[in-house]
């Protein structure tokens, strides 16, 4: 399925709009990963923990928000947008995609 932030598709014309499609995910950071980007917050560095939890997230979200499109029909998201936010005592993550879902044909 085509994903796109843009609101068209160079070489396809949307036929329908579906409606808005959004998915979700609620990730917890284990105490692990929070010690070690502590430590690296101190000394300096990235966070292979948080970047590895960060991206999963955002695949997980934009799978479901895939996903829920299809069933609503859907060949396509356009508009897409991502967003984080930490919930909780800093231990929580949570990625969620939205788009609309479309039916896009060949030019």
């Amino acid at each position: 399925m085509i994903c796109a932030t843009t609101n068209t598709l160079e070489n396809g014309v949307i036929t329908e709009y579906k409606g808005i499609v959004t998915g979700e995910v609620v990730s917890g950071i284990n105490f692990i990963k929070d010690f070690g980007a502590s430590i690296r917050n101190f000394v300096g560095g990235r966070s292979s923990g948080y970047e590895e939890e960060l991206t999963k997230a955002r695949e997980n979200a934009l799978a479901e928000m895939q996903s829920r499109a299809s069933q609503m029909g859907a060949n396509a998201v356009v508009g897409v947008d991502i967003d984080y936010e930490v919930l909780g005592q800093g231990n929580m993550l949570m990625v969620s995609a939205t788009g609309t879902a479309v039916v896009v044909r060949d030019k």
